[in-house]
């Protein structure tokens, strides 16, 4: 598998969990029926907990949670290090 292939789907599902966190903040705004925590935090464990950290900080959502504060910026590292790991080892 070429490394382009695997730099592309880690870049879509961090611009995926980015979008997320926007969308779930302007249902928030709007008090319209929200994105649940599970599938954060399922988009979170399949690689986009970059971008949802990015947006977590970007658009002050979700940041009083301390799970979503101390979690999210750890499995971002995590996710990057399995992303990085597979580039090296499989590609």
């Amino acid at each position: 598998m070429n490394n382009w292939v695997i730099v592309i789907i880690y870049a879509i599902i961090n611009f995926y969990g980015y979008t997320v966190m926007y969308s779930d903040k302007q249902k928030a705004k709007k008090n319209e029926w929200r994105i649940s925590e599970r599938q954060i935090w399922v988009t979170a464990i399949l690689g986009g907990a970059l971008g949802l950290t990015i947006g977590m900080f970007r658009f002050r959502h979700k940041t009083k949670h301390l799970s979503f504060r101390v979690l999210l910026p750890l499995l971002s590292i995590v996710t990057a290090l399995i992303y990085l790991y597979i580039l090296v080892m499989y590609v």
